[in-house]
């Protein structure tokens, strides 16, 4: 077998409370370029558990996904997603509606795909193209299991439109270590403020996150593999 793997921990801290939630995540590179995260994340404060498989292809592009949420130690909902340049399906069975089958015909394969770990955040970055000149880049039909910051809802199809801006290369020191990393912005298209996230080598691997619109920092705390 000739897969590479990546583990790490990331921890969610929120400014005043300190840790409220954490991320184990484990990424198998394959030797087509084809990666696949596990993730498993807690949120105490919302009382969440997430456990999500996603796929992307060597190009970074959504390739299949699954996703499963617990909500306050209550089933809420699980999903499998299949990616194709002309769809996007979704076999879905949650506490609220039951089992719904949902079919989205696309222009394009999204770019990117956010089933909420903070691992799979790390990879939206792939999507900005550095042969480009412009710093920020309009990213169309984005896709989503959930619309919730928390991600707590569905899981079902959800396309939303986003920019994405590359703000430069950092060093950053966190838990983990000191990286060297791209920083990147994902701008929302409401009024909600944007992400800010840092991203290290070429499996784009998560260092750090900010967002003001929850008062938080999500950090790397342990990582190897790499």
């Amino acid at each position: 077998m000739r897969h590479r793997t990546i583990r790490g921990r990331i921890a969610y801290v929120h400014e005043r409370d300190g840790e409220t939630g954490r991320e184990w995540f484990t990424v198998t590179v394959g030797p087509d370029g084809q990666r696949t995260v596990r993730a498993l994340c807690e949120m105490d404060d919302d009382g969440v558990l997430r456990d999500v498989t996603y796929t992307v292809d060597r190009d970074w592009r959504p390739h299949d996904a699954y996703v499963r949420l617990t909500v306050q130690d209550a089933f809420q909902g699980a999903a499998w997603f299949r990616f194709t340049d002309s769809l996007i399906e979704c076999e879905t069975w949650t506490a609220s509606e039951g089992r719904v089958r949902q079919v989205r015909e696309v222009p394009h394969r999204p770019p990117v795909f956010a089933p909420h770990p903070l691992a799979c955040d790390g990879w939206q970055t792939a999507a900005f193209d550095h042969a480009r000149p412009d710093r920020v880049q309009v990213l169309t039909g984005c896709a989503n299991s959930s619309p919730l910051p928390n991600g707590a809802s569905g899981p079902m199809i959800g396309l939303i439109d986003k920019r994405l801006e590359f703000v430069g290369e950092e060093r950053v020191t966190v838990p983990a270590g000191t990286f060297d990393t791209r920083h990147y912005r994902i701008l929302l298209p409401d009024d909600r403020p944007p992400l800010d996230v840092w991203v290290t080598g070429e499996d784009r691997v998560f260092v750090k996150l900010t967002w003001a619109l929850l008062d938080s920092r999500y950090e790397l705390t342990e990582l190897e593999g790499v």
